[in-house]
């Protein structure tokens, strides 16, 4: 009988150890949280050139240009110039200083591409914007997304920073070498971040 006991006692006392430690890992698998990442969020980039009249032009505006992720955006609302289509293009140097805008140099073409129109098989600059239309009030606007650029990354065949968005008073005709025979610089904007 008092084997049966002892028995009895050391089963129920390593019972009792047993149910002790499964509370305590329990007890800290409930104290203990998971730590997480947060996901990381995108970066926005933004940059931007005011547009200032060229050549006794009047043209007014501005282009915004967004980086999220390898995107890059632009939004240029413009103003002040004669009803129908023009051209706009990005030209190597973010120098507006010259009247007749030529201190902004000529496209901006860092990878030696003949002249033509955006995304063509046959080549382009990656300034070949290309042409918008002008309403009868003298506004116009041009969207573009692109993975072509970005913002200050400092990559030489994509970065747009000091670089100068030049409007022409005539239309690009996406043959003509190497600037498209678009016409007198009308208007002329530096690519600034903001």
């Amino acid at each position: 009988m008092k084997k049966l006991s002892v028995l009895a006692l050391s089963t129920l006392l390593c019972f009792a150890v047993a149910c002790k430690k499964e509370k305590k890992e329990d007890k800290m698998s409930e104290d203990t949280t998971e730590v997480t990442e947060a996901p990381k969020e995108t970066m926005v980039k933004k940059a931007k050139a005011t547009l200032e009249a060229k050549s006794e032009s009047t043209v007014s505006g501005s282009v915004v240009f967004k980086q999220e992720g390898d995107n890059v955006s632009m939004t240029a609302l413009i103003s002040g110039l004669a009803e129908g289509k023009h051209a706009i293009h990005i030209h190597e140097k973010g120098d507006c200083s010259a009247t007749d805008g030529t201190s902004a140099g000529g496209h901006w073409n860092p990878t030696g591409a003949p002249h033509g129109k955006w995304g063509s098989e046959n080549g382009y600059h990656k300034g070949d914007i290309g042409n918008f239309n002008v309403d009868a009030k003298g506004n116009g606007t041009v969207n573009l997304t692109t993975d072509e650029w970005c913002i200050g990354c400092g990559d030489t065949n994509k970065d747009i920073l000091n670089k100068a968005i030049i409007i022409h008073d005539g239309v690009d005709d996406f043959t003509s070498q190497p600037s498209g025979a678009a016409g007198t610089r009308v208007g002329c904007g530096v690519i600034a971040k903001m």
